[in-house]
């Protein structure tokens, strides 16, 4: 059976040069048409990482939530063509990455609640003859909800099919020097086009509800961690930043603060604003939608003399050359590793399947 994401193995078999190495790039997906727009919805909310309830309570409260929200969402993907554009930007990951491992390496893209599923993708790796695997979340910090709902999907679907091939898992990458150099090279282009005023930048990153947080979960620590990592290459000792949190939905507490209230904040004091996406590697709704258009109305609302977003890395040449050296890591770590990209994790992690193990060679 395939080790589950929460375990390490001793082998100590490292990859060999000429086996087909097969990597994984998992991301959330989206719908790719407004039909699409509900079972999505309900592929998310199911997800017991998402919503904790037991089956099938859960399937019950996931199909009321998507009914409801439905309506709201395609109106949300209508102002970008009707769909996520998430795949066909994955897509373009993959096709960079692919040229920089080489002939050895195929890259296949699984998503977490749209297609192509887990389900479909194991079967490919299958039939392509993989000798060897490597997993890699587009999720540069690692969170229960995004990281590790992937790979413990992935591990069904494998061992459903008897996809038994070694296989080494990259839990996180939140200080990887290719990520940190993409997202300064783009921070810095955004600060250079300010010529008047002081401006803030707001390392902006999906929220999640408080108690998450509280329950173990290292994904604020870890964003916090990037978005320090960032503006200390930008060499900017007096730049003024934060982390800030967006996309709140529902009635629970959520972390902050929040990126809609440090908006409003900069707009009274009169100051520039760069928006970060710093959690996040593609476009999607929530940065051509959220930041680009609610987020950028919300700016000049509350006097914001300039509001300038950051695009997502996407195929910043640094950022997939970050990428083929975590695979490369991987695949010479022993089978089975969980693989960061060697930066020591907060002694608060939690849950995070990393903690208390040694780093992979």
């Amino acid at each position: 059976m395939t080790p589950t994401v929460l375990q390490v193995a001793d082998a100590a078999r490292t990859h060999s040069p000429g086996r087909r190495l097969a990597v994984v790039l998992f991301n959330l997906g989206g719908p790719d048409s407004p039909d699409a727009v509900q079972p999505f919805l309900f592929n998310l909310f199911n997800d017991r990482r998402i919503i904790g309830l037991p089956w099938p309570l859960r399937q019950l409260v996931a199909r009321l939530i998507s009914k409801r929200r439905a309506p709201i969402a395609r109106e949300i993907y209508g102002q970008i063509g009707g769909r996520s554009p998430i795949l066909p930007e994955t897509e373009a990951q993959a096709r960079a990455l692919q040229a920089e491992l080489g002939p050895d390496a195929r890259v296949f893209i699984a998503m977490r609640y749209w297609h192509p599923r887990a389900a479909e993708v194991v079967r490919e790796v299958k039939a392509w003859g993989a000798d060897e695997i490597v997993l890699l979340p587009l999720y540069p910090q690692f969170s229960t909800t995004t990281s590790e709902s992937s790979l413990v999907e992935w591990d069904k679907a494998a061992s459903s099919v008897g996809l038994n091939v070694p296989t080494r898992r990259i839990c996180c990458f939140p200080v990887e020097p290719g990520l940190v150099a993409a997202q300064a090279s783009a921070v810095a282009t955004a600060l250079a086009s300010i010529t008047t005023g002081t401006p803030r930048v707001l390392f902006s990153a999906h929220g999640l509800p408080e108690k998450t947080i509280k329950g173990g979960d290292p994904y604020q620590a870890s964003v916090e961690r990037t978005a320090a990592a960032v503006a200390e290459a930008l060499a900017m000792p007096a730049l003024d930043w934060r982390v800030t949190y967006q996309s709140r939905v529902g009635p629970l507490k959520w972390i902050g603060p929040s990126t809609d209230q440090e908006i409003m904040a900069a707009g009274a004091e009169g100051r520039p604003l760069v928006i970060v996406p710093i959690a996040f590697v593609s476009e999607h709704s929530e940065t051509l939608v959220e930041l680009d258009i609610e987020y950028r109305h919300l700016a000049d609302e509350a006097g914001v003399p300039l509001y300038v977003r950051v695009p997502a890395v996407g195929i910043a040449p640094s950022f997939i050359s970050g990428l083929a050296r975590l695979v490369t890591k991987a695949a010479d770590a022993p089978v089975g590793s969980l693989v960061s990209d060697g930066s020591r994790c907060p002694a608060s992690c939690g849950r995070c399947p990393r903690a208390g193990m040694p780093e992979a060679a």
